[in-house]
């Protein structure tokens, strides 16, 4: 279950996650590392966006979906 965003887990985040679905599977690299990249900047407005707690604070963990594409991608 997505969480809300969280300025304060946000402070605390020290590692990233991008889970990208099987329908993205033949992005290329390049690609999925600027849309990554986009979402983890905006992930206010992420549609799956988890706290997961680790040792040393919190990784956030964004699940792709299409209107994330279209949102970073400006279509």
């Amino acid at each position: 279950m997505p969480d809300a965003y969280d300025p304060y887990r946000e402070a605390l985040v020290m590692e990233t996650e991008t889970i990208w679905p099987d329908e993205y599977a033949r992005l290329p690299p390049a690609e999925q590392l600027r849309i990554a990249t986009r979402l983890h900047e905006t992930a206010d407005q992420a549609a799956n966006l988890e706290y997961v707690r680790v040792h040393t604070g919190f990784c956030r963990r964004i699940t792709v979906t299409p209107e994330d594409i279209q949102r970073v991608s400006g279509t």
